[in-house]
């Protein structure tokens, strides 16, 4: 009898090839049914990519390597121009829907009034964390004079590109600015906030009114919905392709010595939205009764496609199905809180825009000042509630900031390389936090209001995991 004629032999043998078999289909099913573990993989393949390409390794030339760079994002840029083709109608429609289900015209008053109090307040809080750890580490004393004679040149920019903080006797202007003149102008300009408000007076209307007459426009509304929501559908088989792709080409133009200058400020930023995402756990587990670990674990997806994308905006037909299947908030509360969080909840904004602005002041040696900071809280406040939800707003918002302190305008070009990243950490944030206020907002509520099945109507459909 040979060896392979051997049962004994073939019994002790046959296991490890069985074995290895249903591991590696166990690993291929996960990552087929898992959208996070894809976003993972494709975020590290990226950056692995991304750095053969760049000026770190030079294996490629720079010309040659932004041609591939180009081509590598194209995936990224058809999914972000896909959401953001129907970002607009989607939070038009959310609002309506979610306000004309939440109940009557006082509960719809008192859930408001308690949405813009907690945004408001978080977003304070969160820049004065940004500012308290600014002034404790002091990333800015990390900087060498002569990195900051060679990198910038204060003389050859103008002082009319810096953005003048807004006077006090033009604020009545200003407010009433916010209210659309023109709702469909403000729709093809993308005017976030002029969007919102809309979608919130025309959804107060409905709920003041008689139900008969209300139900075409929400049915309309919700027919609407759900044409985004399978644009949204689409859009996410592109996911994993668009997150390895966009950071391919961000990894390759950029390289890795780009944060080595900065590195103690891009640190400060980081500890300061992870105390931010502690703030957040330690309130959900006080008012809430949610344990961190079930959050951040059906928070993950969410959070890995928001820190690829750099957009609140372009997330939140995510930021909806994670609140409504993952955290059991009522489509009623998911579909009105989200989107107003997704506009006006920019507390990693926030805070990022505090520690910059100390940094830059600790650069170039101005003394902010009590008053400075004061200016600077309410300024910072009232920018981040009016940011859109967009990639690369926060340096723009940055500029305006710079000029109520006194800080040159020139030295936005210290940190504008290390600003995509710092965006992606605090995008990350930024959904978390509206997130987190949907599900305060449903335990605040408890059983009251009508729910969407009673109602009547549909919860839209979430786009399914890749």
């Amino acid at each position: 009898m040979t060896r392979e004629d051997n049962p004994d032999t073939r019994q002790a043998a046959a296991p490890l090839p069985l074995n290895f078999r249903h591991l590696s289909d166990h690993l291929f099913l996960l990552i087929r049914t898992r959208l996070w573990l894809q976003v993972l993989i494709a975020m590290v393949a990226g950056i692995v990519t991304g750095i053969l390409l760049g000026p770190s390794v030079g294996w490629v030339e720079a010309g040659r390597a932004a041609v591939i760079g180009n081509w590598l994002a194209f995936p990224g840029q058809l999914f972000l121009a896909l959401i953001q083709m129907i970002v607009i109608p989607l939070v038009f429609a959310s609002i309506i829907r979610g306000l004309a289900a939440g109940g009557d015209a006082q509960q719809l008053r008192r859930t408001g009034l308690i949405m813009v109090v907690y945004f408001v307040a978080t977003t304070a809080l969160a820049i004065m964390i940004g500012l308290g750890l600014a002034y404790l580490i002091e990333p800015g004393r990390f900087v060498a004079s002569d990195m900051l004679q060679a990198g910038l040149s204060l003389a050859e920019q103008p002082a009319a590109d810096t953005p003048a903080a807004p006077a006090f006797a033009e604020l009545p202007r200003m407010l009433l600015g916010l209210l659309p003149t023109n709702p469909l102008s403000a729709m093809v300009q993308a005017e976030m906030l002029q969007v919102v408000i809309f979608a919130l007076v025309v959804g107060a209307a409905l709920v003041s009114m008689a139900p008969a007459q209300s139900r075409p426009l929400i049915d309309l509304a919700g027919s609407l919905q759900e044409v985004c929501m399978m644009v949204v559908r689409w859009a996410m088989l592109l996911a994993p392709l668009a997150v390895f792709g966009l950071l391919a080409q961000l990894t390759s133009k950029i390289g890795l010595n780009a944060l080595a200058g900065v590195a103690v400020y891009v640190l400060t930023v980081l500890l300061g939205l992870l105390l931010l995402l502690g703030v957040y756990l330690v309130i959900l587990l006080l008012f809430a009764r949610r344990g961190p670990g079930s959050f951040l674990s059906g928070m993950r997806e969410l959070m890995l496609l928001a820190f690829s994308t750099s957009s609140s905006a372009a997330v939140m037909p995510l930021s909806i199905k994670t609140a409504q299947e993952r955290m059991g908030v009522r489509p009623a509360i998911a579909q009105f809180v989200i989107p107003l969080g997704a506009t006006i909840n920019m507390n990693g904004t926030a805070l990022y825009q505090g520690v910059a602005a100390i940094f830059l002041a600790q650069v170039f040696a101005v003394d902010v000042g009590p008053g400075g900071l004061l200016l600077l809280v309410v300024t910072a406040v009232g920018a981040a509630i009016g940011a859109p939800g967009t990639p690369g707003v926060g340096i723009v918002i940055m500029a305006m900031l710079l000029g109520t302190i006194g800080v040159p305008p020139a030295g936005i070009a210290l940190i504008m390389g290390v600003d995509r990243i710092l965006d992606m950490c605090r995008t990350a944030v930024n959904v978390s936090g509206d997130v987190v206020a949907a599900i305060l907002m449903e335990h605040w509520q408890g059983p009251q209001g009508a729910t969407a099945q009673e109602t009547g109507e549909e919860i839209p459909q979430p786009p399914p995991e890749a």
